[in-house]
């Protein structure tokens, strides 16, 4: 592949639904710019962009996959990007580094939650954008339908480009909406004919919609379309693109993936209408001068790029896909990284297709390609040079908040699995295995069942390492309400020296929930003399790890040692320690022993539609919804306290409650005392580990 320079390049990102069609369109993509000789299937697990075994055997897209084509003189970097929400982390890599978007709905299914969360994207971001309606190939698919819940939906912006034409329950042509001209289909060709009647009046309907958002672009242009005046078809083109670039106007194609229809009129008009990254800004920090480096995509500054996303395969290796933000990158260059504060050079540069590496000598500003086995580079690293460092923000990467605990099938592999966590954590910003050494459990969060599920698999098929999960233990903790007073002497006679320890201990609330415990000692007379009072407080560290009531971490306890005696030849540190732990365990549960659990602020956005549902659910989950908040487009977030072992399915019931449209987030926010019924519950999984000798104490 050729070196293109920045206004000859556009990188587009495919969004939508799942299965929505967008592993097909690229494939179909690909087949048109030569890329291919043959069109991939998802059935067959054939497709340049889904080169992944796991995707190629569940037959959906899991990872952003990058494929630069070139068409009529320009590189259209394709990132198509997976549909299911819990692999959203993939979808904000490639936004991050996208300057438009198509998003891609089936005809036959109709607009679905993906396309509108893809579209609400396109929002936050200022994304310009395109709607390609798939599937027209299939006889129960409606073009009309999907344009009628497009413009409900999101009112004059949409804008029909072209029509179907159907002939006995086939797509055979198209209908040019602006050239008010039929087109039907001979190969990859598309030859004139006659607009059909069942089309005219939707025709002039679209067109005279088109004709009014033209109009709005300036005053002359209004004046003329009030006294009746024609736009020439190069005006309408030069508007409609201004009307992109800023989103007023969303254009919609459509046609079929599969038989590669409309997807040439698409490719030219990606190149037609979307914008090149010159045309977007970007800032980052000079960190030698603190300054705004407005580096704006302009190939004459000095060179910077962003990674956006790593691959890290068994079989093809690491490499690191970039965004060149400002200058040109070329082979041999010598790089800074401002995360790690080190240089390194450049040795190959390439283009992804997939996962096949193809050498170029650089990359101008606005390219996207790769390094490989680049140093200790991570995914949103900055490489710019020693003498202009600079430091771009980090992408906006979704919080994973499902979680589940897991162990190395075989205690052998230990190690390996957690090699093997470490390289998909590498890939994937919204994956995390975390060790919970307070509960004695290492867990692994994602954004949904599905994703945790696909590690598991892939730990299994490439990294040849299984595991186990289950439902993970909630940080409970244990404190206790009342005060006792308790004394325990520690005697053991063995022959020759003994072993005694004898302590008086007072326990009650430190009022202090932050510390595990407090300690003071109230010893007169030298009962207990000053140099074991150390080992005493040591005994009482040592008990708060793992509480007596259920094994849970102690917290918020004052303990006082008030009087004691001691042996001047058996008594030892040891021996007053374990006279400690002895009266810590009797004295606790004889104070009101109470079992707390963590309180997370639980905050869910969803359509005004499923308040009702989802706050009903909430109070089945023990919650108490504090308010709601409206939010533009017809939302709300509301807000909850809520015990943090009862959202343990909260992902997936939410998104099975509200087909896919609420989102939520949490943090911890405290502990309160458990109900009853908990509590006996923990303390009879207590009892019965106990009796099976799994735990300690």
């Amino acid at each position: 592949m050729k070196v293109y320079t920045t206004d000859k390049i556009r990188n587009v990102v495919l969004l939508g639904h799942g299965s929505a069609g967008k592993t097909t369109l690229s494939e179909a993509m690909c087949y048109l710019a030569g890329v291919t000789s043959r069109l991939g299937s998802i059935t067959d697990g054939n497709t340049v962009s889904d080169f992944d075994k796991i995707e190629q055997k569940r037959g959906i897209s899991l990872n952003t996959s990058l494929l630069p084509i070139e068409w009529n003189d320009y590189k259209i970097n394709i990132l198509d990007t997976p549909g299911y929400f819990d692999f959203i982390g993939e979808v904000e890599q490639a936004i991050s580094v996208a300057d438009a978007a198509i998003i891609v709905i089936s005809g036959k299914d109709g607009l679905q939650v993906g396309a509108e969360k893809a579209w609400d994207i396109c929002e936050k971001y200022n994304l310009p954008r395109m709607i390609f309606v798939t599937d027209m190939d299939i006889d129960t698919a409606s073009y009309r339908d999907v344009i009628d819940k497009l413009t409900e939906k999101y009112g004059k912006r949409i804008a029909p480009f072209n029509l179907p034409i159907r002939e006995n329950e086939k797509l055979v042509g198209y209908v040019n909406v602006i050239q008010e001209k039929g087109f039907r289909y001979e190969g990859k060709d598309a030859v004139p004919c006659d607009v059909p009647d069942y089309n005219v009046e939707y025709m002039n309907q679209y067109r005279d919609t088109l004709m009014e958002a033209v109009a709005e672009t300036s005053e002359e242009f209004m004046d003329r379309y009030f006294s009746g005046d024609t736009f020439s078809e190069a005006e309408i083109r030069a508007a409609v693109r201004n009307n992109i670039l800023d989103g007023s106007i969303v254009p919609v194609e459509m046609g079929s993936g599969i038989e590669c229809k409309g997807v040439y009129t698409l490719l030219d008009d990606i190149v037609k209408y979307l914008p090149s990254a010159e045309s977007r800004k970007m800032n980052g920090i000079n960190l030698k001068t603190n300054e705004i480096f407005e580096a704006d995509f302009d190939f004459a500054k000095p060179k910077t790029a962003f990674i956006f996303k790593t691959i890290v395969d068994p079989y093809i290796g690491r490499y690191s896909l970039i965004k060149v933000r400002s200058g040109v990158l070329k082979t041999d260059d010598l790089v800074y990284n401002s995360r790690t504060t080190e240089e390194a050079k450049i040795g190959k540069i390439y283009t992804m297709m997939g996962n096949k590496a193809t050498e170029v000598p650089e990359l101008h500003a606005g390219d996207l390609g790769a390094l490989a086995k680049f140093g200790n580079a991570m995914t949103g690293d900055t490489l710019s040079t020693k003498a202009n460092p600079v430091q771009y923000a980090p992408m906006d990467i979704s919080t994973p908040y499902t979680y589940i605990r897991y162990r190395a099938k075989n205690k052998d592999e230990i190690d390996k699995v957690q090699q093997a966590l470490t390289k998909i954590m590498a890939e994937d910003p919204t994956f995390k295995a975390l060790n919970d050494s307070e509960n004695h459990q290492t867990l692994l969060y994602g954004m949904g069942d599905l994703q945790l599920d696909v590690v598991k698999d892939r730990l299994k098929e490439e990294y040849k390492v299984e595991i186990e999960t289950e439902k993970p233990k909630v940080a409970f903790r244990e404190t206790i309400k009342k005060n006792s007073d308790v004394e325990y002497k520690y005697k053991k006679q063995t022959g020759g020296h003994g072993q005694y320890g004898h302590v008086k201990m007072k326990f009650g609330p430190s009022g202090n929930m932050q510390e595990p415990y407090e300690f003071s000692e109230e010893v007169v007379g030298g009962s207990v003399p000053k140099n074991y009072f150390p080992a005493v407080e040591k005994g009482v560290a040592e008990s708060v790890d793992r509480g007596p009531l259920a094994a849970y971490p102690v917290v918020g306890v004052k303990a006082v040692l008030y009087d004691g005696s001691y042996h001047p030849v058996d008594s030892s540190e040891m021996a007053f320690k374990t006279a400690a732990r002895q009266a810590f365990k009797k004295g606790f549960m004889e104070a009101g022993p109470v079992l707390m659990e963590p309180i997370v602020s639980l905050h869910v956005t969803v359509p005004d539609a499923y308040t009702g549902d989802v706050m009903g659910d909430l109070n089945k989950r023990r919650g108490r919804v504090l308010g709601m908040t409206p939010l533009q487009g017809g939302k709300q977030t509301v807000d909850a306290d809520v015990p943090q072992m009862e959202l343990f399915d909260y992902c997936t019931v939410l998104r099975s409650m509200t087909g896919g449209r609420g989102d939520y987030t949490y943090e911890f926010s405290r502990y309160e005392q458990a109900p009853a019924d908990i509590q006996n519950a923990e303390v009879e999984a207590r009892a019965s580990k106990v009796a099976e000798g799994y735990a300690e104490g």
